[in-house]
C-alpha cells in the first residue's frame, strides 16, 4: 500500500508530481477560519484514506469537500460552511483557473462571445456602469452560502456545460447579472440604484428567486415563468393544441397545470352518434407523453398536474390513475392529479347523500357554472339530476370521497382544489375571468380558456412568475416592504423581458401581468419568534405577517401603476371595484383568529381604485424546495422533518441544517412532532385570508398514532372538511410517516418554481 506521502498526483496537463499535503492543509485551514467546532485534522484524516496513487487534482478537491460535508451534524453544523468554502474554492478554480473572480466586464465579454450570456447586457450597459457594478459586487458573500446551497447552485443555476459539468461563473455574478437584466429597461438615472438594491437583497438572501430565473436570466434563453396553466377544450383540435403547448413549455423549464375536465366521458356520441368517444384516459396518456418528452435542459424533469371535477362520469377510473395496481392500459402514473370540489359536493358528503356523475358534454352550462356561479351550478345540477333523458350515475358521496382520500393517502399526490373558494375569494370576477384550474404545485389560481390551435389568440394560457420573501431576515413586519417592492418591480419587468413560445400565453400574461410572491423560512420565523405551529401565539403572528406581505405587495404594484399604468385587464379584477382579499375570506376564520388588521387598508383601497394595480395578482405560497436551500432556509411554510434534513436531488444527497440551530434547537416544531393537522391548517387559512392566489399546503399523518397503525378515514375527511370550512383553496401533498429516518426528505420535486414550482 502506497504511503500518503508517496502518492503521485495527476495534474490537469497529465503530468505526475508528488502530493503536496501542506498545500491541502492550508486550504482546509483557510476554509475553517472563524468556524466553531470544526476540525481541520479530522477532515484531513477522512480525506487521506480515500487518496490513491495517480489521483487527479480535481478528485482531491472533491474528496476533501465530501469529507467535510460528511461531518455535518446537529452538534457540528459549521461543517456546512467549511464544505461550502472548499466547494467555492474548487468551483472558482474550474471557472476561472484561479480563486479571484475576473472583472465583471471581462466575465460578461468572455461568456457573451461564447454564446452563454445574452448579448443585450453588453449593449445596454456602459463600461463606466460595468466598473461601478464590479466595484459593488462582494464576492466574499459566496462564503455565506451553506454546502447544500453551493451544490444546488453548481448543479442547477450557474451557467455551465451540462455535459462536461464545467461551470463558467460563481454565485455573485449570477445575482448581479439577474438584476442587470431585469432592470435594464429602467431609466439610466435610476436603474443603477435598483440593480444594487436588488443585488443586495438577493445575494444576502432577503429575496429568494425561483429556478427558471436563477438558471435562465442572463442567458440567451428567455422564458422564466415558473408555472404554466393550460386549459383543454372538448375537441380534437383543442386536445392537439394543448399537447403542443405542453411540449413548448416543458422544454422551457416550466411546470405544467393541465385542465382536462371538459373532455367528454367514455361512450359519449361523436359526430351525432357516428362513433363513440374513447373517454379521458387515452388523451391523458397523450398529455403524459408530451410532459415527459423533454428533460428541461438538464435543470429538471418535466412534470404536470391534471385537473378534473369529482362529478365527472369517469371519476372512478380517473381517481385510480396513479395507483400501482392495474395495468398500463388503465393507468397514467407519471402525472399528478387535482380533483375539483365545491360546496354542493361537500354538502352531499355531510348529509350522507349521493353524488350524481355526468359527462360535461351531456349537461350544457354545468361545467362553466361549476366555476363561475355556484347558485347556477346548484340549479343546473338538480335539474339534470332529475332529467331522465340525461346519462348519469349515482354513487354515495361517502364512498366517492373515501375513494378519493384513499388514493390521496396511498399515492400522496392526488391533490384537492376547492373551486368555489378559488372564485369567490379571488382577485378575478368569476363572471368575466373564472378560475378553472391550478398548477403543478397547487398555489396558482388564474383564469384560462381553451385553445383551438397552437396559434389561437382567443384562448388563454396563464403564466405566473414567482419569487419569495425570506421571513428569516424579517425582524419587524415593516422589513417586508423593501423586498416586496424590489420583487414586484423585478418580476413585472421580467414579463416584458421574456419571450413567449405560445401567443395565447403572451396575450394573457401582458394583459394580466400576474405575479406570485411567497415566503421561505416560515418554520425558522416561528422558532425565532418563540412559537410553534401548534401554539396559539402562532396565529396572531402569522396574521400580522401575511397582512404585511399582501399589503406591501399591493402598495408596490399600485406605486408601479402610477408610474407605468395599470395592467390592461385590471377591469377583470375585483380590485378594480375596490374589493380586497380582506373583504372576501371565509368568515368562519374569525372564530379561529381574532387578530385585528394593523395597516391602513382603507387608504390603500382608495389608491387602488384611483390608480389601479400594475399586476392582477401579487401573492402565492409555493413549496420553494430548492430555492430555500440556496438561502439555507426552511422551505416555504413547511415544518422541517429534522434539525438536519437529508435533501435528495438528482445530483446526490445533501445535508441541510435548520437556521440558528445552536440557539433554537429546542424551539423548532418538527413535522412529526405536530400532534395533528389542526394547527397547521388554521395557519394556512390565516395566510389564505390575505394571499390572492393559493397555497401549496400539505396534510401529514403518522399511522403509528392510530389503532392498528392505520389512519382512519374519518380523520382524513375531518381534515378535508376543516380546510374547506376555513376557506383553504387547495391541498398539495399527503405525507405519511413511513418509519424511515425522519430527517430524510422526499426526493425533491422541483417541477414549477424555483424549483420551478418549487421555487
Amino acid at each position: 500500500m502506497t504511503h500518503i506521502d508517496q502518492i503521485q498526483v495527476t495534474k490537469r496537463d497529465g503530468r505526475l508530481e508528488p502530493i503536496d499535503l501542506d498545500k491541502i492543509h492550508k486550504v482546509i485551514e483557510w476554509a475553517a477560519d472563524g468556524l466553531d467546532n470544526v476540525s481541520v485534522s479530522q477532515v484531513e484524516l477522512k480525506s487521506h484514506i480515500q487518496f490513491y496513487d495517480g489521483i487527479r487534482t480535481r478528485d482531491i478537491h472533491e474528496t476533501i469537500i465530501k469529507a467535510a460535508a460528511d461531518l455535518i451534524s446537529e452538534d457540528t453544523p459549521d461543517y456546512q460552511y467549511l464544505a461550502a468554502r472548499l466547494a467555492i474554492f474548487h468551483l472558482r478554480k474550474i471557472a476561472y483557473n484561479q480563486f479571484t473572480p475576473p472583472h465583471l466586464y471581462d466575465q460578461v465579454s468572455k461568456l457573451t462571445a461564447e454564446g452563454r450570456y445574452d448579448e443585450h447586457i453588453l449593449a445596454d450597459y456602459s463600461l463606466d456602469e460595468f466598473n461601478e457594478l464590479n466595484d459593488y459586487i462582494d464576492h466574499w458573500r459566496d462564503m455565506n452560502l451553506a454546502y447544500a446551497a453551493v451544490e444546488q447552485m453548481a448543479g442547477k443555476y450557474l451557467v455551465q456545460d451540462r455535459v462536461t459539468k464545467t461551470v463558467y461563473e460563481s454565485p455573485q455574478f449570477l445575482y448581479m447579472l439577474v438584476g442587470m437584466c431585469l432592470f435594464a429597461s429602467y431609466d439610466k438615472s435610476e436603474r443603477m440604484t435598483y440593480v444594487k438594491r436588488f443585488y443586495d437583497a438577493t445575494s444576502q438572501f432577503k429575496i429568494s428567486l425561483p429556478t427558471p430565473i436563477m438558471s435562465g436570466v442572463r442567458t440567451p434563453s428567455r422564458q422564466f415563468s415558473s408555472c404554466v396553466l393550460i386549459e383543454c377544450g372538448d375537441s380534437l383540435d383543442s386536445i392537439n393544441a394543448t399537447t403542443s403547448a405542453i411540449v413548448r413549455y416543458v422544454s422551457q423549464r416550466a411546470g405544467i397545470g393541465v385542465n382536462a375536465g371538459r373532455i367528454r366521458a367514455l361512450g359519449s356520441p361523436i359526430r351525432g352518434g357516428e362513433a363513440q368517444h374513447t373517454g379521458c384516459i387515452p388523451f391523458y396518456k397523450l398529455f403524459q407523453t408530451a410532459v415527459k418528452c423533454c428533460s428541461q435542459g438538464g435543470v429538471r424533469g418535466g412534470a404536470a398536474t391534471l385537473f378534473y371535477p369529482l362529478w365527472h362520469l369517469e371519476v372512478e377510473s380517473l381517481l385510480v390513475l396513479k395507483n400501482n395496481r392495474g395495468v398500463e392500459d388503465n393507468r397514467v402514473r407519471q402525472m399528478d392529479y387535482g380533483v375539483q370540489l365545491n360546496k354542493l359536493l361537500y354538502t352531499r358528503l355531510i348529509k350522507g347523500q349521493d353524488i350524481c356523475l355526468f359527462s360535461p358534454s351531456d349537461v350544457p352550462g354545468l361545467y362553466d357554472a361549476f366555476f363561475e356561479d355556484q347558485d347556477e351550478f346548484e340549479r343546473l345540477y338538480h335539474q339534470y339530476e332529475q332529467d331522465e333523458n340525461i346519462r348519469k350515475r349515482h354513487i354515495p358521496a361517502t364512498e366517492l370521497f373515501s375513494m378519493m382520500m384513499q388514493e390521496r393517502a396511498s399515492t400522496g399526490r392526488i391533490y384537492i382544489q376547492n373551486v368555489d373558494h378559488c372564485n369567490t375569494h379571488s382577485p378575478f370576477d368569476p363572471k368575466v375571468a373564472p378560475i378553472r384550474q391550478s398548477n403543478l404545485c397547487m398555489e396558482i389560481a388564474l383564469p384560462t380558456s381553451p385553445l383551438d390551435n397552437i396559434n389561437d389568440e382567443s384562448g388563454e394560457i396563464a403564466l405566473c412568475t414567482l419569487s419569495a420573501v425570506n421571513l428569516g431576515k424579517v425582524n419587524d413586519v415593516s422589513d417586508i416592504e423593501e423586498p416586496a417592492e424590489l420583487i414586484v418591480r423585478a418580476l413585472d419587468a421580467l414579463l416584458d423581458y421574456q419571450d413567449y413560445p405560445v401567443k395565447a400565453a403572451e396575450n394573457g400574461s401582458r394583459k394580466r401581468r400576474t405575479l406570485g410572491v411567497g415566503v421561505i423560512n416560515y418554520a425558522y420565523y416561528l422558532a425565532k419568534n418563540g412559537t410553534k405551529y401548534s401554539e396559539e401565539a402562532a396565529l396572531g403572528l402569522t396574521h400580522k405577517t401575511f397582512e404585511a406581505l399582501q399589503f406591501y405587495l399591493l402598495k408596490a404594484s399600485n406605486k408601479l401603476a402610477k408610474e407605468k399604468g395599470a395592467c390592461p385587464a385590471f377591469a377583470d379584477t375585483t380590485y378594480s371595484q375596490g374589493i380586497l382579499p380582506i373583504d372576501t375570506y371565509k368568515a368562519d376564520l374569525d372564530k379561529v383568529c381574532q387578530e385585528p388588521l394593523h395597516l391602513d387598508w382603507e387608504a390603500l383601497r382608495e389608491d387602488i381604485k384611483t390608480h389601479g394595480l400594475r399586476n392582477s395578482t401579487l401573492s402565492a405560497l409555493m413549496p420553494s424546495e430548492t430555492s430555500s436551500q440556496i438561502a439555507n432556509a426552511t422551505n416555504g411554510i413547511e415544518p422541517p422533518r429534522g434539525l438536519v434534513s437529508i435533501k435528495a436531488s438528482k445530483d446526490g444527497i445533501l445535508k441541510q441544517v435548520v437556521p440558528d440551530i445552536g440557539n433554537l434547537k429546542g424551539q423548532y416544531e418538527l413535522l412529526w412532532q405536530m400532534p395533528n393537522n389542526d394547527g397547521y391548517l388554521k395557519l394556512v387559512a390565516i395566510m389564505q385570508k390575505f394571499i390572492d392566489q393559493s397555497i401549496s399546503a400539505n396534510t401529514n399523518y403518522d399511522p403509528s398514532r392510530f389503532e392498528g397503525s392505520r389512519v382512519p378515514m374519518k380523520v382524513l375527511l375531518k381534515d378535508l372538511l376543516t380546510a374547506y370550512k376555513l376557506g383553504v383553496k387547495t391541498l398539495y401533498y399527503h405525507n405519511t410517516r413511513d418509519g424511515a429516518n425522519d430527517a430524510q426528505a422526499d426526493m425533491e420535486d422541483d417541477g414549477c418554481a424555483g424549483g420551478a414550482c418549487k421555487l
